[in-house]
């Protein structure tokens, strides 16, 4: 294994501290007295209110499985198919150079922790070969094919294997590259990956190992962060901080050099806080975690901590809702959809835990014009909650993959399930 030294930034060597994550009663009384936030953000400006507002609620979801020919709802001009079903939690899918589909099996005590491959030999939009690709992994998530490697990004570090000649399954030794920390806080095992579009450097995103930092900030060293390596994994640096668990990346079509990500983030401040977000993130950029939210706004269980950090923290582009756990992301390339989807971004919401009343649970598109965020996100595959009032649920959207056709899959990981949205001609 090649040496990975835990490569730190000022700022994360200098948030080596604990909290204890509680605030007093009649502190939060104080809090909810505040006046609401009015924040300026790239769509404009959204309404925040004080912290505690309402009470944190914990309402988890019931996964009831899809009916017999019942799917997900597009907008009109749109076709929803099953693509593919009978997994056991498809969490991630990749889409190789030769149109290979690469879908990831991990996240639950039942998944086998492999990766599946879907192989349309013809190109007729049909897969006609599914087979275990690779398998006994540890938690992987993100995937990639750079030159002659093929890379998967478990929970506990970065692998690569040699790869030639797209084989159905890979039996090459892997080699760990790269040691990330694993563990932590409501399930923050996902480490995705990205390659810049020259190639020559990998973007791993690894979410904190806690809410707001109760564990301590030694925890959380090379966390809530995206690290940029080079390909065989030396050269570490940290690209950008404070994004408490940074999922999908993606590249901007009209500025291939800005760097987009989907940020899941913070609980247990009210049902309205704090929103999850898609941003352009800036190399050494710092976005507030744990001490801060949409800029400067403290977070009141740090206790006006590390107030330059705060000064300093950047305003995310574009708000998606709180608690919406909005993971998947993907820039749309293509001309099968209609025009106004070019050069767009769409957003999977796997849902929330931490709401009085469900959120999430759908796919949502952000408009996009000039290669700036043009308008507020909108829904577009819906569909997935069956009672809100029970949060019963049909299944859980997480991963967006446009395909080399223009479709879009969508991974809804609980229903074990692919989605195929597909224009209408």
């Amino acid at each position: 294994m090649k040496s990975s030294i835990p490569l730190l930034s000022i700022s994360l060597l200098a948030m080596i501290t604990a909290c204890n994550g509680q605030v007093k009663k009649e502190e939060k009384e104080a809090l909810v007295k505040q006046p609401a936030r009015v924040v300026k953000t790239a769509i404009g400006s959204i309404t925040l209110p004080p912290p505690y507002a309402t009470e944190s609620k914990s309402k988890n979801s019931k996964v009831i499985g899809w009916p017999e020919g019942k799917t997900p709802k597009a907008p009109e001009g749109f076709t929803v198919t099953k693509f593919a079903d009978g997994f056991e939690n498809p969490r991630w899918s990749y889409i190789g150079p030769n149109n290979d589909i690469f879908v990831v099996e991990s996240g639950t005590r039942t998944s086998k922790n492999q990766i599946i491959i879907l192989r349309d030999k013809d190109k007729d939009g049909v897969f006609e070969t599914r087979e275990i690709f690779l398998k006994d992994l540890n938690k992987p998530l993100g995937m990639l094919i750079l030159k002659d490697f093929f890379y998967v990004a478990n929970t506990d570090g970065l692998y690569r294997y040699p790869y030639k000649n797209a084989p159905l399954k890979l039996e090459t030794k892997g080699e760990k590259i790269v040691e990330l920390p694993a563990g932590g806080y409501n399930n923050h095992w996902t480490r995705s990956l990205l390659t810049n579009p020259e190639g020559t450097k990998i973007y791993i995103g690894v979410g904190s190992g806690s809410n707001v930092g109760e564990n301590g900030m030694d925890k959380e060293i090379r966390r809530a962060a995206i690290l940029e390596i080079n390909p065989d994994g030396t050269g570490e640096k940290i690209y950008a901080e404070g994004l408490r668990n940074p999922m999908g990346m993606d590249w901007n079509p009209a500025n291939k050099k800005e760097l987009w990500t989907a940020v899941n983030e913070r609980d247990e401040l009210g049902d309205d806080l704090v929103p999850d977000y898609i941003t352009s993130v800036k190399r050494g950029g710092f976005y507030g975690w744990p001490y801060s939210y949409f800029g400067s706004i403290p977070d009141p269980r740090l206790k006006g901590e590390r107030k330059d950090l705060v000064e300093k923290a950047i305003v995310p582009d574009v708000p998606v809702g709180a608690h919406t756990a909005s993971l998947g992301l993907a820039f749309y390339r293509k001309n099968a959809f209609p025009a106004k989807y070019k050069n767009g971004a769409f957003v999977g919401q796997h849902g929330s835990w931490n709401r009085s009343v469900i959120s999430g649970y759908k796919v949502l598109f952000v408009p996009f014009k000039n290669g700036k965020p043009s308008g507020k996100p909108e829904d577009f595959l819906t569909g997935f909650i069956s009672d809100a009032d029970k949060a019963e649920v049909y299944g859980r959207p997480v991963a967006v993959t446009v395909m080399n056709d223009g479709s879009l899959l969508v991974n809804d990981d609980s229903g074990n399930t692919i989605w195929k949205v597909t224009a209408n001609k």
